[in-house]
C-alpha cells in the first residue's frame, strides 16, 4: 500500500488533483484497479496536506437485466467508514441487446461515464476519481497511435466546466506490479466481471502485444510513458 500511496501523492501534486475541502467520488466497479484506489484514496486523505471527502460510487450495469452484487463493496466500503452508492441503469442491454455493438467498450465506456458524473454530482462531489492506471495510459497511447492514426490518450485531469465537475486519475504513475502487490498484502479480492466482452477486446490484444514487447526489450513501457509526458499532449508534463 505505501508504494501505490507514494503513486498517488506524486500524481496527485504534479496534476494538482485534489484541493483542499474537495469531495471526491472514486467510481468502484469491483475490479482490482478502482478497489485499490478506494482503499489508498482513503488512506491518503487521512494524511494529506489537502482535506478532502471519499464517495464511493457503483454504476451497475445490470447484466441480463439483474442487479449485480455488490455487498463485497459495501462491507469494504463500511470498514474504510465512506458511503457507498450504487446506481442501477440499463447500459447493459442498450449496449449489448438494443445497439449489438461489435466493439461494445467505447459506447459502454461514455455510457458508464455519464452515470457516474451524475451520481458523482446528486452526491455534492466535484471531483470523480477513475482507476486508469500507468499501464492504460501506454495501452492507450498505442491504441490511439496504431488504431486511430493519431498521436493522443486520455488526460490525468479532464475538466467539465459546464457541469461544474472533474475527472481526475490518481493512478496514472502505479505500474501493474505494485496494483498487484497492493492487492495480495492488503486481502483485496477483485470482484469477477460479468461483462461477456471481458478479455475479448482491442485493448486486450494490446496489453498482450506490449507484454511480448516488454519481455524483448526491457524498459518499453517506461519509454513509452517517458515520450509521452515529454509530448506535453493532453495535459501531459514530465
Amino acid at each position: 500500500m505505501q508504494k501505490i500511496l507514494g503513486h498517488i501523492r506524486r500524481a496527485c501534486e504534479k496534476y494538482d488533483m485534489i484541493a483542499d475541502g474537495d469531495a471526491v467520488a472514486v467510481g468502484v466497479s469491483g475490479g482490482k484497479d478502482s478497489l485499490v484506489l478506494l482503499n489508498a484514496l482513503v488512506r491518503y486523505s487521512r494524511f494529506s496536506a489537502q482535506r478532502f471527502t471519499v464517495t464511493a460510487v457503483t454504476v451497475d450495469m445490470r447484466f441480463g437485466g439483474e442487479p449485480g452484487d455488490f455487498s463485497y463493496i459495501s462491507k469494504m466500503c463500511e470498514e474504510l467508514g465512506v458511503e457507498h452508492r450504487i446506481l442501477p441503469t440499463d447500459i447493459a442491454q442498450v449496449v449489448f441487446d438494443v445497439r449489438k455493438e461489435p466493439n461494445p467498450c467505447s459506447l459502454c465506456a461514455k455510457m458508464r461515464r455519464g452515470a457516474l458524473i451524475d451520481e458523482a454530482r446528486k452526491a455534492g462531489c466535484g471531483k470523480i476519481a477513475l482507476g486508469h492506471h500507468n499501464d492504460d495510459v501506454v495501452e492507450t497511447f498505442m491504441m490511439c497511435l496504431f488504431n486511430e492514426g493519431r498521436v493522443g490518450c486520455f488526460s490525468p485531469v479532464t475538466e467539465y466546466p459546464d457541469r461544474g465537475q472533474t475527472l481526475i486519475r490518481p493512478l496514472v504513475l502505479a505500474p501493474e506490479k505494485d496494483r498487484l502487490s497492493c492487492c495480495r498484502r492488503n486481502g483485496i479480492t477483485p470482484v469477477k466481471s460479468l461483462c461477456p466482452a471481458d478479455k475479448h477486446t482491442a485493448r486486450e490484444e494490446m496489453k498482450k502485444w506490449i507484454a511480448e514487447r516488454e519481455r524483448s526489450d526491457k524498459g518499453f513501457k517506461v519509454r513509452i510513458f517517458g515520450a509521452l509526458e515529454r509530448s506535453g499532449i493532453d495535459g501531459w508534463k514530465i
